[in-house]
């Protein structure tokens, strides 16, 4: 047990839930809204002896981790009392329908972003060279991506990598990369800002991500980075791994593959270095796409809709 799930797992204290319950109370909100289930957990009994309807916006690890989901008791005190549960993928949807949801109370709402904030960009013209975005962690498995991407130099010498993000798997990557000997192709950049990011997608023909369940059963939602490179237009390469595969249509939008399949998905980041046009048409297509069901002002909006009837009810 890690030092933040200890801290969770401390649960709130007594004195803090009966205060959280009399200044609900005492301002009478319409609806109260946590940010995920572990959240929603810790604070429904207070939201009930208030009498303030509760709505719980799932993300990711709270949904699927099974330490999480033993330790609240597979959230059947929330899920009986929380008037909406929303989920950010269709994996997520049927996982709290598995651990006992009821189906009425789920929402499918997935993430949106600034869409006008990313400039679609042109894949065909970028070089052979891919980015992957994100924290160096089990379920985004960095090292599986340079494995890939290994596999794909060999064939394809041009080929480049740039990987953004810090984490606890940053030293094992850097090791990786040293005994492969690929040091050249692969940059371990560190941190960037969001405009550096932006720039980083227009420089790249794909984007990769090679998510999967590790052994604590975590999960992604539906990560922003994919989200943001479709907005950007350029192509992504994946693994079928929760809500990845619900919004990039494979060989439409993007390229994927099994989780742990470093041979597949070395193939589809060949395939990208050789059919630069066929990049550009799935880059456009994930921009269209994102434009029409991600635009962050939609996607508020439902919330705020899930909200108000919440508030109704």
């Amino acid at each position: 047990m890690d030092a933040a799930q200890a801290r969770i797992f401390g649960g709130m204290p007594e004195l803090l839930r009966s205060r959280l319950q009399k200044r609900l109370v005492l301002d009478r909100p319409d609806v109260v809204l946590a940010e995920y289930g572990t959240m929603g957990a810790e604070i429904a009994k207070a939201c009930e002896q208030a009498g303030a309807p509760l709505v719980v916006h799932f993300h990711g690890f709270d949904a699927h981790r099974t330490d999480y989901i033993a330790h609240y008791g597979n959230y059947a005190e929330l899920f009986r009392y929380a008037a909406a549960l929303v989920v950010v993928s269709r994996a997520m949807e049927q996982q709290l329908l598995a651990i006992g949801a009821p189906r009425a109370k789920v929402i499918y709402n997935c993430y949106g972003i600034d869409v006008e904030h990313f400039v679609p960009g042109d894949p065909s013209t970028a070089p052979p060279h891919f980015l992957a975005v994100g924290r160096f962690a089990e379920k985004k498995a960095p090292h599986l991506t340079i494995q890939a991407f290994n596999i794909a130099l060999r064939q394809r010498p041009e080929a480049k990598i740039t990987l953004v993000g810090q984490g606890k798997l940053w030293d094992r990557c850097q090791q990786l990369v040293q005994e492969l000997g690929i040091g050249h192709a692969v940059d371990l950049c560190g941190v960037r800002t969001p405009d550096q990011i932006v720039e980083l997608m227009h420089r790249s023909r794909a984007f990769v991500q090679h998510s999967v369940v590790p052994a604590d059963n975590d999960h992604e939602g539906t990560p922003l980075a994919v989200l943001e490179a479709m907005a950007s237009a350029v192509p992504v390469i994946a693994t079928r791994h929760a809500g990845i595969a619900d919004v990039v249509k494979d060989d439409e939008r993007g390229l994927l593959c099994e989780e742990h399949d470093i041979e597949a998905m070395a193939t589809n980041m060949v395939r990208m270095i050789d059919s630069p046009q066929k990049a550009r048409a799935m880059g456009l297509a994930g921009r269209a796409y994102v434009e029409q069901h991600h635009r962050v002002e939609v996607q508020v909006a439902n919330l705020q809709q899930i909200l108000e009837r919440a508030a109704k009810r």
